[in-house]
């Protein structure tokens, strides 16, 4: 019954990524994000448990990465298509993100455009499986994580919801902004640089003194000026870990 514990925790994190897509799809990107978190918080600690418990297999390797795929592979890439296809949309007939419309497949006369927001599904799979097999990324990671890839597409809605200005959203519904952060967000995916990594092997503070301290400002970072700091964090994230490296 022990070593079924990580992968209980492992299938909370699936669940939440499924529940999820379903919120996409119905249009409320809103709860889609919360629950993606939710997701997030599952994913940081099935690892860690399996750890301390000893019981790590590759079983829950395998299942790790499936429900990975869901919640911060396929999430993100259908909230993008949400994104650009409002964004094609005349201001005066956008809505919040709430659950008042369907994703619609491609029908005649659609824009291509919001397909897009597919890329980062595809570029998610190749980050996860490419992950499984390098015994470089042990220790740190190469590429981006697809959870903080995640984390930046889903500050979008939540920014939008939260912290609401005009100018935010001319960018958050700008198809040129969206398009150009799927495209970079992709790249890094799959980027050769090397993160450090936020997974924890052991709660000792010497030996995770980067991530703590990080965690501990990017928590003080979103306290203090909400959603609009995560995709700083996530920068900040890069930029720290290159300086590292150097």
């Amino acid at each position: 019954m022990k070593k079924q514990i990580p992968n209980l925790i492992t299938v909370l994190n699936l669940l939440c990524g499924c529940l999820a897509i379903l919120f996409v799809v119905s249009g409320d990107l809103v709860i889609s994000s919360f629950l993606v978190i939710a997701g997030m918080f599952f994913d940081f600690f099935d690892g860690l448990v399996a750890r301390l418990l000893h019981v790590q297999s590759k079983l829950g390797v395998q299942l790790d990465s499936l429900a990975d795929m869901v919640s911060f592979g396929v999430v993100p890439g259908l909230m993008m298509f949400q994104l650009l296809n409002k964004s094609l949309m005349p201001q005066e007939l956008r809505t919040g993100f709430e659950a008042t419309e369907t994703l619609k497949g491609f029908e005649p006369g659609m824009s291509f455009i919001p397909f897009i927001g597919m890329l980062i599904i595809i570029a998610s799979a190749y980050r996860l499986a490419k992950f499984n097999i390098d015994t470089r990324q042990s220790d740190n990671f190469i590429g981006l994580p697809t959870p903080a890839n995640t984390l930046l597409i889903i500050s979008l809605p939540l920014i939008f919801q939260y912290q609401y200005s005009p100018f935010l959203e001319q960018v958050i519904f700008n198809h040129w902004f969206l398009i150009a952060l799927t495209i970079v967000s992709s790249l890094l995916l799959n980027a050769e640089i090397k993160l450090f990594s936020l997974k924890f092997k052991s709660w000792d503070f010497n030996a995770n003194q980067v991530r703590y301290i990080f965690l501990a400002l990017s928590i003080a970072a979103i306290i203090a000026i909400k959603f609009i700091a995560i995709p700083f964090i996530i920068i900040i994230y890069i930029v720290v870990s290159l300086l590292r490296k150097s």
